[in-house]
C-alpha cells in the first residue's frame, strides 16, 4: 500500500484549531476587572499602547505587572522618557472602585505626560 492516510492528521488539526479558537479570547485580558457598562462606540486600537488596570482592591497594574504602592509615577516615567511622545493609555477600572481612585490615577497619568487616555467599558444597549 503506497498511499498515506491523512485522515488522522486532519482530525488532530481540527481539534487543535478548535482549542485555539476557544482559548484565544481568554488570553486577551490579564488582570480580572469587572468593567462598567457604557453606550460609547469602540475606538480603533493603536499598535503601541500602555494598559493600566485597577482591580477591585484598587491595586494598579501596568500591562499585567503589579505596581507597588508609591512606584506608579516612577514606572510611568520609565515608559515614556522625556522628549518623546507618550504612547496612548488604555485605562481599565473595576466598577466597584471609588470614583476618586480612578480620577487620582488619571491625574497621575496626566502629570506624567500621558495625554491620550481611553477608558475601557462593556458595551450596553440600555439608556441611562
Amino acid at each position: 500500500m503506497a498511499e498515506i492516510n491523512v485522515t488522522p492528521m486532519v482530525d488532530v488539526m481540527l481539534v487543535l484549531l478548535i482549542i485555539f479558537m476557544v482559548a484565544a479570547p481568554l488570553m486577551v485580558a490579564g488582570v480580572p476587572v469587572d468593567l462598567p457598562d457604557s453606550q460609547a462606540d469602540a475606538l480603533d486600537s493603536k499598535d503601541r499602547q500602555v494598559t493600566v488596570s485597577l482591580d477591585e482592591q484598587g491595586l494598579i497594574y501596568i500591562d499585567e505587572t503589579r505596581v507597588p504602592a508609591g512606584a506608579f509615577a516612577d514606572r510611568l516615567a520609565a515608559i515614556s522618557p522625556s522628549g518623546q511622545t507618550a504612547p496612548p493609555v488604555v485605562l481599565r477600572a473595576d466598577r466597584a472602585l471609588d470614583y476618586g481612585r480612578v480620577v487620582a490615577v488619571m491625574g497621575a497619568l496626566n502629570k506624567a505626560g500621558f495625554r491620550q487616555i481611553s477608558l475601557v467599558t462593556h458595551g450596553s444597549s440600555e439608556s441611562p
